[in-house]
């Protein structure tokens, strides 16, 4: 049996269906399992609600494992994040040692040769902490150690997508010619996979990379050959710092400051493979580990085919709300303030869930483009994850994806999608869409927005907004309409 904490995130994602096809058992221990109830691969699990700062349900997610795989950190949570990835990595040891497991497998971050751990980054410095913590526990374990991971979906691989994509000529810090040695997603699973059957006798860290040694610079240069675009102009100056370099990339790509920061602060010092050592256990294979240009390709690939199965925003947003949805206008929680809006739509259900389930990203939201397109901007000065994390599919959406500012709570396939807020917002917000049949085959359409202030300010911003939802959210319920009215019936199709 085979715990896998961090499931709903990028790397976990995909390790749970690729343990899965090597014939392990595979259990995930999640703070919000519903978040993993539309994978595909959900009714071939255990999931168990819990977290690795909770001694209780670490032991008991950890009762019956053999190997536990240990991919989450706190990243981005605020200044004390360090100490609560210290704190966890001794709980989840010590119940490891407890509960008889055989071994840990964790994916951390390369280090940098000859740099006091003192002068890491924040991010680096706790990631190799966690690590030593597993190698100094009683439970044998394997700590994997990669820096850039290129995978479709992956914050380094968006970073280095729109930084490349969107500035033809780019004023970029001094970090982009620091020396990187990437490795494809496709890599990292593998070896995570194979950790599981190491010898018990292994007790260490390895290094794991691709192939290719380079500067972030020729990445962006050879990422521009691969994707068709001209030649990018790029000039580096000293003076843009990481802290600099983080609003910089979190207004250019879809990754906010909280992330942008930690993955450019990474950035400063070297980070190359001392050993492949890792070859002893997990032989290479032809054409393995990829190289990066046809890493590259294949993430490319799976954007465009719209086949990206996890992404970096799959995780929570760090201090995002988790509060229950308040569905009594006399919810006990205090006031609570809804905007409803209701239409009765020429068009079959099928056809009006199909404009609902599409929403957002490239789609957007059906009404004053201006409009949401300030909030956006106005959430990413403010730190906030703003409009830009799209979708991670053109035309479905399952229950804990991102979707802009939003993440999606709950779906009910042809009736019901919920959406939570993410934004930076002086309380909770959710916006609901439900689809009904009426009695002539036609679509009602109803639309709630739900908000519940947090204070004096939340009361003053929903007051301060609230002129502006007739054409917000009234041109969002007419214009939805309108698009349905206007899609084709597949149900009406007359044979040829």
């Amino acid at each position: 049996m085979c715990l896998v904490t961090g499931a709903t995130g990028y790397i976990g994602g995909r390790l749970v269906p690729q343990l899965l096809k090597a014939g392990h058992r595979v259990r995930c221990l999640a703070r919000s399992p519903e978040k993993l109830r539309d994978q595909p691969w959900a009714d071939r699990v255990e999931v168990v609600r819990g977290d690795v700062t909770d001694p209780v349900s670490v032991a008991g997610a950890l009762r019956g494992v053999d190997i536990a795989y240990y991919l989450v950190h706190a990243l981005g949570t605020g200044s004390g994040f360090e100490k609560t990835d210290r704190e966890a990595a001794h709980t989840f040891a010590d119940g490891a040692a407890e509960a008889g497991v055989r071994r840990i497998v964790y994916l951390g971050g390369l280090t940098p040769v000859n740099v006091p751990v003192r002068d890491l980054s924040p991010h680096l410095r706790s990631r190799a902490e966690v690590g030593d913590i597993f190698l100094a526990g009683a439970v044998p374990a394997t700590v994997l150690r990669a820096a850039v991971v290129i995978g479709s979906g992956s914050a380094s691989f968006e970073m280095l997508r729109y930084l490349t994509e969107r500035l033809p000529v780019m004023v970029t810090p001094s970090w982009v010619g620091t020396r990187i040695q990437p490795i494809a997603i496709r890599d990292v699973l593998r070896y995570l996979v194979a950790s599981a059957r190491m010898p018990r006798e292994v007790d260490r860290a390895f290094d794991v990379g691709g192939p290719d040694i380079m500067t972030y610079r020729a990445m962006m240069e050879r990422y521009a050959k691969a994707a068709g675009l001209p030649h990018r102009l790029i000039l580096p100056v000293p003076m843009l710092s990481p802290r600099l370099s983080s609003h910089w990339i979190g207004l250019v790509t879809p990754v906010p400051r909280a992330i942008a920061r930690p993955l450019a602060e990474s950035l400063r010092h070297e980070v190359v493979c001392r050993e492949h050592d890792i070859a002893r256990y997990v032989p290479d294979e032809a054409g393995a580990p990829l190289s990066f240009d046809d890493a590259l390709e294949l993430a490319l690939r799976r954007v465009r085919e719209a086949q990206v199965d996890t992404r970096w925003s799959n995780a929570s947003v760090p201090g995002a709300p988790s509060d229950p949805l308040p569905t009594d206008p006399d919810w006990a929680g205090g006031s609570l303030y809804t905007d409803e809006r209701e239409r009765t739509v020429d068009a079959p259900p099928a056809v009006l869930w199909r404009v609902v389930e599409g929403i957002g990203g490239e789609n957007g939201w059906y009404s004053f483009p201006l409009a949401w397109a300030i909030r956006g901007w106005l959430d990413r000065l403010a730190g906030g994850v703003g409009l830009r994390r799209g979708r991670r599919d053109a035309h479905r959406l399952r229950v804990g994806d991102s979707l802009d500012f939003w993440r999606v709570e709950e779906v009910v396939p042809g009736r019901l999608l919920r959406l939570r807020a993410e934004m930076r917002l002086p309380g909770l917000a959710w916006l609901e869409m439900r689809t009904e049949p009426d009695a002539h085959g036609r679509s009602h359409y109803r639309q709630k927005a739900i908000f519940h202030p947090r204070g004096l300010l939340g009361h003053a911003y929903w007051w301060s907004v609230s002129p502006f939802h007739a054409i917000v959210f009234g041109g969002m319920a007419r214009n939805m309409a309108k698009a349905a009215e206007a899609q084709p019936d597949p149900g009406s199709a007359t044979p040829a």
